[in-house]
């Protein structure tokens, strides 16, 4: 399944890999500031003949790209990959220039070439660092042949052609390894901040889901009294009517109500994680969706139980789960939630394979809307666009609780209309899960 594969593996890093302007402005203005100090100090302090004017310029117009920078810094702009990957092509642009006034690759500032490269790596993808790294492979195959002579004093310097070859033989293999090592690393930083981000979302969910526990404990014990008087109530009503009065039909109702919510009351109180008294410790699959369903079968909805193994696995037996309350009430708020919104069917497929076991439940109601698609799962949001204050609690406890067995919850609308929602464990995770909370007991 899909959905088993999604849940399996670990968030990715984020494909937004932006750079603050104010980092990027910077390193700018530092590399501005030293190429104009370099042309100054060689030409004016130690004497070498350098064509000053064309190089201050080249620097001049690496000035104007950074007060434009500035600018759209000011202005709130942050500069998206494509902006940054303009900038970076332009600084190796500008230094390639500025290398060909001044000696070309017999120049030892040559090496700064690799700079770009290194930020590209750190904070772009790798298809543009790719495309970085060639341009620069371009600028100094270039240089390697084409450039002005190096300043120097007395006879021109002419070095072999063979040093040139290995200088720029150098230079590309540390671009390829700056390149590759600088990106590994900061892919390696990202993935760990996505995975510290996933770790910090779970344990939210968590203690959300424990703040909702304990509320609901809470309330248990608060609704105690108040239900019990309503209980004395319903039973003197029914004493006095009749049982051909119209009423009486209403009234066994609401008494038959009022006990089942002092039984659940009472089970959200106590929340003993198993009970000495069940005769099993686990059942098939299927028998597990029925008790689950069960608690919320009545006279106005019809369930539908298929089960069968997946077609491509007709020899494949039927899982045995373990009788647990995460999977038991994980289901039970799913299939109350098909019931809520359903017509008059609910419709629970239990299916297998040798490695994946499926429960789909549908029903036959409007379906989810699309933006409550979007944030299904999350606490306190509306429910399929119902009125009233529908909170998503249901949604979220049966997922949150279905999840730390294993299992991958996905939710989508039916072909045929209505809502679906599919759970789906690995039966190998299933059994190791239920090996674990066995030990734990």
């Amino acid at each position: 399944m899909a959905s088993i594969a999604a849940a399996k593996g670990p968030p990715g890093p984020p494909e937004t890999r932006r750079i603050q302007p104010r980092t990027l402005a910077l390193i700018r203005w530092v590399a501005v500031t030293g190429q104009a100090a370099a042309l100054l100090i060689v030409h004016y302090g130690l004497g070498f003949d350098l064509p000053i004017g064309p190089a201050l310029a080249t620097v001049g117009v690496s000035v104007l790209i950074n007060l434009t920078l500035a600018i759209r810094r000011r202005a709130g702009v942050a500069p998206g990959e494509r902006s940054v990957v303009r900038y970076l092509a332009f600084d190796i642009v500008q230094l390639a220039v500025l290398l060909y006034l001044t000696g070309g690759l017999q120049n030892p500032f040559a090496f700064l070439l690799l700079a770009p490269v290194a930020v590209s790596a750190t904070v772009l993808g790798a298809v543009s660092t790719v495309g970085l790294c060639t341009l620069v492979f371009a600028s100094i195959s270039v240089l390697a042949f084409w450039h002005q002579p190096l300043p120097w004093k007395g006879e021109p310097l002419v070095l072999p052609l063979f040093y040139i070859f290995g200088v720029w033989t150098a230079l590309c293999i540390g671009i390829l390894f700056f390149a590759a090592y600088t990106w590994r690393v900061a892919d390696e930083a990202r993935r760990l901040s996505a995975g510290l981000a996933a770790t910090q979302l779970a344990l939210a969910r968590e203690q959300r889901l424990s703040a909702v526990g304990a509320l609901a404990a809470a309330a248990a014990h608060e609704l105690g009294s108040p239900l019990g008087t309503i209980a004395v109530i319903v039973r003197e009503m029914a004493r006095e009517v009749s049982d051909d009065d119209p009423l009486a039909e209403d009234v066994r109702l609401l008494q038959e109500q009022a006990d089942r919510c002092r039984a659940i009351l009472a089970e959200i109180s106590q929340r003993p994680d198993h009970r000495a008294d069940a005769p099993f410790d686990a059942l098939p699959a299927s028998a597990v969706v029925e008790a689950a369903a069960q608690r919320h079968a009545g006279d106005r909805i019809a369930f539908e139980f298929a089960v069968a193994p997946e077609p491509g696995a007709p020899d494949s037996t039927e899982p045995v789960v373990a009788l647990q309350p995460e999977i038991n009430h994980g289901l039970g708020n799913l299939i109350q939630n098909a019931v809520q919104f359903a017509r008059g069917r609910v419709r629970i497929e239990t299916s297998w394979n040798e490695e994946i076991l499926t429960v789909k439940i549908t029903d036959d109601g409007s379906g989810f809307t699309q933006p409550v698609l979007d944030r299904l799962g999350e606490p306190y949001m509306p429910v399929r666009g119902a009125p009233g204050d529908h909170m998503g609690l249901g949604v979220f406890i049966a997922q949150t609780l279905l999840k730390r067995t294993g299992a991958a919850v996905a939710f989508r609308n039916a072909e045929g209309g209505g809502a679906e929602v599919e759970v789906a464990w690995s039966r190998a995770a299933l059994d190791a899960w239920a090996q674990t909370r066995q030990e734990d007991r």
